[in-house]
């Protein structure tokens, strides 16, 4: 019998029962559909985070307290106070560290700030004057602090769009006055919104880090430095100097007793790339446990059609159908069934993907794009036909095994 005549003779034998072929595909549909979406909605955050990482900048460099957790052990090590004024100064000469351009140490920690009868709870993060530089972020009214402002340790600020309509709502922030710790700062900028950015300054109060640590922390170390590098090629260049110079600062000769942690935005996006590829993977093959009960319906369903169609196996291997047309007959019954299951999945998938895209676009990140994971579509195809293959081999060896003339007396 020829190939075609054998899909041909599948596709009828499906057809005559059409309504219980849709049921016996509805695992495949729902596995396939779950795989698209899991890894579409995947994709698209890891997409969506990458990209906030590379607005950053990719010479911009964070150097954290403490060294990096291995494990829930030492992860308390991470927060220490090893970063400190000295360590800025070392940095900022030429000698110790070829390649730096901005350098910016940070402080943070939470308070309540004040405006007549509101108080509102926000993070005050104190920086230098080339913060907005360093991340891109810049008042949309009003200026940043100057230099001259962190050396005289002023009491100046610069708000976030939501901490400033909290506090006052549509009006004009600048120029008025915030108490926050029983001291006056008077407003001289607002950023705009920043949601799109990983880095969002929305809730934050941010003034000179000199001030901050005068009149909020009360410390003299610092919760962060950040540096930007002349340029990309620089960044290892600047990274090994800077490992070098802490360590001749902190008169520390093995780099496994390393205080502080170095970390670039390429870092970050492959940290973020394999947790989110691990992930996908972890729920993918989750909801591909449901192709695998698709699989044993399927290859149930196979052995009843089997079942109820003996007198016609028999009545086709007596006028000289062989063995080989009867096994290849219920096999590709069985991977049409899967394969068309494959189809309506994905074509399901990919829409569901896109109106969830739609929605998080519009209430999670703006930033969110829908993504169509290609290689999900080809994988799942290839994945509902073996399963269509190898839970449809036991059924049709079967019915290629039966006897002509004991199918023909099958009551």
């Amino acid at each position: 019998m020829l190939f075609k005549h054998r899909i041909r003779t599948a596709y009828t034998g499906l057809a005559t029962n059409k309504s219980r072929s849709l049921l016996t595909i509805l695992g495949i549909v729902i596995g396939i559909t779950s795989i698209i979406i899991v890894m579409s909605i995947g994709q698209g955050a890891e997409d969506l985070i990458l990209n906030q990482i590379e607005g950053l900048g990719a010479t911009t460099i964070s150097i954290d307290p403490g060294r990096q957790p291995e494990g829930p052990s030492n992860f308390a090590e991470v927060y220490t106070d090893s970063l400190k004024p000295k360590d800025i100064v070392a940095l900022r000469n030429k000698a110790n560290v070829q390649g730096l351009r901005d350098i910016s140490p940070m402080v943070m920690q939470p308070a309540s700030v004040v405006y007549e009868r509101e108080t509102k709870r926000s993070t005050v993060v104190g920086s230098g004057e080339i913060f907005p530089d360093i991340l891109g972020v810049y008042p949309e009214v009003g200026q940043f602090f100057t230099e001259e402002d962190v050396k005289q340790k002023a009491r100046v600020a610069v708000l976030g769009t939501t901490i400033k309509e909290d506090l006052f709502g549509l009006s004009d922030a600048v120029g008025e006055t915030i108490r926050i710790k029983e001291q006056s700062y008077r407003i001289i900028g607002v950023f705009p919104d920043s949601e799109t950015s990983i880095f969002s300054v929305d809730e934050m109060v941010l003034m000179p880090y000199t001030t901050a640590q005068q009149y909020i922390t009360g410390t003299n170390h610092f919760n962060s430095i950040m540096i930007k590098a002349e340029s990309k090629e620089m960044v290892p260049r600047v990274v090994h100097d800077i490992e070098a110079t802490l360590r001749e600062s902190h008169k520390i000769t093995d780099p496994e007793n390393d205080d502080f942690n170095v970390n670039t935005p390429e870092e970050a996006a492959d940290i973020v790339g394999t947790i989110t590829t691990v992930l996908t993977a972890l729920l993918g093959s989750v909801a591909g446990i449901s192709l695998v009960v698709g699989g044993i319906g399927i290859m149930n369903i196979m052995l009843v059609s089997v079942t109820e169609r003996t007198r016609e196996i028999g009545l086709r291997k007596a006028l000289g159908a062989t063995e080989g047309d009867i096994l290849f007959q219920f096999l590709f019954e069985a991977i049409i069934l899967t394969g068309f299951g494959g189809v309506i999945g994905i074509i399901l998938g990919a829409g569901i993907s896109f109106l969830a895209a739609l929605v998080l676009s519009s209430t999670v990140a703006s930033g969110w794009t829908f993504t169509f994971p290609i290689s999900a579509a080809i994988l799942g195809l290839a994945v509902s036909a073996f399963i269509g293959l190898v839970f449809g081999i036991y059924p049709a060896r079967r019915a290629a095994k039966k006897s002509p003339m004991e199918a023909l007396r099958y009551e």
